[in-house]
């Protein structure tokens, strides 16, 4: 989902084609590969947007409890991201890709006894280790592409494989819901999840031998900090500092608490844990969490010292937050706004409309942003959705329109922003990218929310909350240039 974002003074730079290096070396080969997993994350994405209602009508759970399919997806990128980039720091590029596939091939075979078992929970834990397994690939690909050959060729290269990802997203949920929307009634409701996901675990244990045998090289990107590396290795917070540290996370932590205690509640509902156990549980997390981050933001402090990174982090949360929220319902928003649709056309209007509107956004979008400031293109673009969003929230066939236009207009945040935080960041790259994709979590608070406005109120209310998020993308369009002269002085 990443486009790198070309700075301005890198244009006209030598150092090779399209995919050779400097000292010419030819990674076409290794490009070709890495673009194979944006299809592959893709089409599982697509896959995942359909099932919310597939499980409402299947399971006879309401919006809500749907919602737990982005949970256990978003989740996963929250818990997993950080061990990404230790395993990508640790192993090199190729180690954490060939960790992803294992995990992508795990949780798709297991979707084959899940079905025999028939329970949600088995459903959510297929779910949760394939994206646990995403999260390593997103956490590799999507810097690994911007050194894939001469840096003022980055973004032509990323485009690329953003194509294949838009491919991807495609023909998910119309190659899925195909299988999913018909497979039947009753008992059988759920068997036509098997074959689509034997199908992409056949396709990752492929992939898993493929990349096992083939040649990965570990590049990596420059730092453009104007500090010294004596500087940066030395570089501690201050007592004042460490004080704002710990009030940030505090905060951090709050807003987190107040939105994933609910999910946490419904999971533990779902497992029939014990409710006794549910409070010492989610408070032990809490702190556990707080401790984590307060040694990770310490010990790391030159990383985290820069706004336009860690602000970076919390943009991409609100921006997928609004993504998932759009994607999951827009099955259910088609069906509110025009009851002479059925499901399965509603399945294939989001692959055929609405992911196809996404991919043409990317390759416009590309073209748009070699053109002018990337943070202006991404302030403009949040400012275009926020007035979709509004319309989105009036209903009818005008918002169904707008609901759809926002796709065009979301594609390129992810990868600008994932660009934007991770600019000059040298040896932190990857820490930061997992950083950054570990912000995905925001995906598992908007559609258990977004549900509940559906469930109390109407769909069209649940718009508030992509429209929310969007004004704030906006803000960080407008400021980034200013926060990254002053991180790079």
């Amino acid at each position: 989902m990443i486009t790198p974002v070309q700075s301005p003074k890198s244009s006209g730079t030598s150092g090779g084609g399209l995919f050779k290096t400097a000292d010419g070396q030819n990674l076409f080969v290794t490009f070709a590969l890495v673009t194979s997993l944006f299809l592959l994350w893709g089409f599982c994405n697509g896959m995942i947007d359909i099932l919310n209602k597939h499980f409402q009508d299947s399971l006879h759970i309401n919006k809500q409890q749907s919602g737990l399919v982005q949970s256990a997806n978003y989740l996963a990128y929250f818990l997993m991201a950080i061990p990404a980039g230790l395993i990508a720091r640790k192993f090199g590029y190729k180690g954490g890709i060939l960790v992803g596939l294992s995990l992508i091939a795990a949780g798709a075979f297991w979707f084959i006894p899940a079905v025999g078992i028939g329970q949600y929970w088995a459903f959510l834990l297929g779910l949760f280790v394939i994206a646990a397994g995403m999260t390593c690939l997103e956490t590799i690909a999507n810097p690994y592409t911007t050194v894939l050959g001469a840096p003022e060729h980055g973004a032509t290269r990323i485009n690329i494989a953003q194509t294949i990802n838009g491919g991807g997203w495609i023909l998910g949920p119309i190659v899925g819901g195909q299988f999913v929307f018909g497979s039947g009634e009753g008992a059988n409701a759920n068997a036509g999840l098997s074959t689509p996901y034997l199908g992409i675990g056949i396709f990752v244990a492929i992939l898993l031998v493929i990349f096992a045998v083939s040649k990965v090289p570990d590049l990596h990107a420059e730092d453009e900090s104007k500090k010294s590396a004596e500087q940066k290795n030395s570089l501690k917070p201050s007592g004042g500092q460490l004080a704002g540290i710990a009030v940030s996370l505090a905060i951090v932590c709050g807003l987190l608490y107040f939105f994933i205690a609910p999910i946490l509640g419904l999971i533990w509902a779902l497992l029939n844990m014990p409710a006794a156990l549910f409070d010492p549980a989610k408070y032990g997390l809490l702190v556990a969490a707080y401790i984590g981050g307060f040694l990770l933001v310490s010990k790391n402090w030159d990383l985290f010292r820069r706004k336009h990174f860690t602000l970076g982090i919390g943009t991409q949360f609100l921006y997928v937050a609004a993504q998932t929220g759009i994607f999951s319902f827009c099955v259910n928003y088609i069906l509110e706004n025009d009851p002479g649709v059925t499901k399965l056309q509603a399945a294939h209007w989001l692959g055929a409309i609405g992911f196809v509107l996404f991919m043409s956004g990317r390759l416009c979008g590309s073209f748009i942003i070699s053109q002018f400031k990337p943070h202006f293109v991404l302030a403009a673009y949040a400012a275009i959705n926020i007035a979709l969003t509004a319309i989105c929230m009036g209903g009818g066939k005008l918002g169904l329109y707008a609901m759809f236009g926002t796709f065009f207009f979301m594609s390129v945040m992810f990868p600008t922003i994932f660009a934007l935080g991770i600019r000059g960041l040298g040896d932190y790259t990857k820490l930061g990218s997992s950083m950054i994709v570990m912000s995905i979590v925001g995906g598992a608070i908007a559609a258990p929310f977004m549900g509940h406005l559906a469930d109390t109120s109407s769909m069209r209310a649940g718009f508030v909350v992509p429209l929310v998020c969007f004004v704030l993308i906006a803000l960080y369009g407008l400021v980034w240039q200013r926060l990254e002269a002053k991180d790079a002085a």
